[in-house]
């Protein structure tokens, strides 16, 4: 499966909040909140679902990454979703480990399944 997905009993803004506290703790910045409803809106488009993308980036890792493989940057910022579907929250994002599938690159798959396993100790902290 490409995505990790959870389900909150918080609302979508108390999900965002605490998981980019989550995300401060594990060194990772949030570069940008995005309110894609909102920006839908503002284009007149009649969508209404709630929905969040956060981008995130831990700055050493990126260096890290980077060092490695330049085409790493297509990935990058990791992106983490904070939508309301059927009236639950759900935070979720798409794997580095599967993103990765396409590098011939072993190092950097290590390197993306690390990076993975603590995005998803963020998500799930959060819920």
């Amino acid at each position: 499966m490409f995505n990790y997905t959870v389900e909150t009993s918080k609302s979508r803004d108390e999900a965002v909040q605490v998981l980019e506290e989550k995300l401060k703790e594990a060194k990772f910045g949030v570069l940008w909140n995005f309110d894609l409803t909102a920006k839908l809106q503002e284009k007149g488009e009649s969508f209404d679902t709630p929905f969040t993308v956060l981008e995130v980036c831990n700055p050493q890792e990126a260096n890290r990454v980077l060092s490695e493989d330049l085409m790493i940057g297509y990935f990058l910022p990791c992106k983490i979703v904070v939508y309301e579907e059927n009236g639950i929250t759900k935070i979720g994002m798409p794997k580095p480990s599967a993103l990765t599938e396409m590098v011939e690159n072993e190092s950097i798959k290590k390197i993306a399944v690390e990076i993975e396993e603590r995005l998803i100790g963020c998500i799930d902290k959060s819920v």
